[in-house]
């Protein structure tokens, strides 16, 4: 088990490349133990590529990743679990064979508890993984996951098919298991509202490389939305500490960094919020950093 103050994974200079090009450049990152982390980009950010490579499944082209103090080195760790979007379950299996498959296939394997998770999601032992709907299909592929008892679980946007209330009881059931156990927890997602709701750290990828990397009510806390004029956008709030600005030919709306700056009193400063900084850092990745909107 991993203590506070030590790193679940980090990411050093890591990069993968295919065919088409890079997906994954100067990647580094350091995610504390204890932390449940959202990972959050756009699509062919790299993220996937990234979970890929923390857990063994790819080799990267370039830098080096680590997890739970031990360099990746191909293949599985023992305290590590992975669930990606397309859940790989054995569709013509029933549930009590999907855990006997995970006791069969893991060395590291908690079978009471498996079976504890998939009796407290209402999942009948003896129906066959094809015909369970969507959420019983994650919360069964979430039981063998956990099964493994693991330090750090690593989640590929498995939630993505689930309706909202399916999604809300199965981030309740993960979020039960990370109060018993401390597991660290990286998710990848596009739903900011299971970021808001579960998550207290954060990691932006985009364009290959993290934006920006910490614990939420930090990050939150050093920004700022700055409102005013337009005209005086260049000469009140120094260009050094703006993340985004946005304007109209009249108004400015501005992210910045500096949370004790006080551009004048025709500015209004409000608390940033979790959505103004995703897609600020989102946006600020793409060539054009400043958007022109029409009044």
């Amino acid at each position: 088990m991993t203590h506070e103050g030590e790193f679940a994974l980090e990411a050093t200079g890591l990069g993968r490349r295919y065919r088409r090009g890079w997906a994954l450049r100067d990647c580094s990152l350091s995610l504390p133990a204890g932390r449940v982390a959202a990972l959050v980009g756009p699509n062919g950010a790299g993220k996937s590529t990234l979970l890929h490579l923390a857990v063994g499944l790819l080799a990267p082209s370039e830098g080096s990743v680590r997890v739970l103090g031990d360099e990746v080195a191909g293949g599985a760790h023992a305290r590590v679990a992975f669930l990606s979007q397309d859940k790989p379950l054995y569709r013509r299996f029933t549930v009590a064979d999907m855990l006997r498959a995970g006791a069969a296939l893991n060395d590291r394997w908690d079978a009471a508890h498996a079976a504890r998770l998939v009796d407290d999601g209402g999942l009948p032992r003896g129906a066959r993984v094809s015909t369970l709907s969507g959420g019983q299909r994650s919360r069964l592929a979430l039981a063998l996951a956990l099964g493994r008892r693991p330090d750090l679980l690593l989640l590929d946007e498995p939630l993505a098919d689930l309706d909202p209330l399916a999604r809300r009881d199965v981030l309740a059931s993960l979020m039960a298991e990370v109060a018993e156990t401390g597991m660290t927890v990286l998710l990848s997602s596009h739903v900011l509202t299971d970021i808001t709701e579960t998550c207290d750290h954060l990691v932006v990828l985009a364009g290959g490389r993290v934006q920006v990397a910490g614990d939420i009510e930090d990050l939150l806390g050093a920004h700022r939305v700055l409102i005013g004029p337009a005209h005086q956008l260049d000469t009140h709030v120094p260009a050094g500490v703006v993340v985004e600005a946005r304007t109209t030919y009249r108004q400015a709306t501005v992210l910045i960094d500096d949370p004790g700056l006080a551009p004048g009193p025709d500015w209004v400063k409000h608390e940033a919020q979790l959505e103004d900084l995703v897609l600020a850092h989102l946006r600020r990745a793409q060539p054009t950093e400043t958007e022109q909107v029409p009044a």
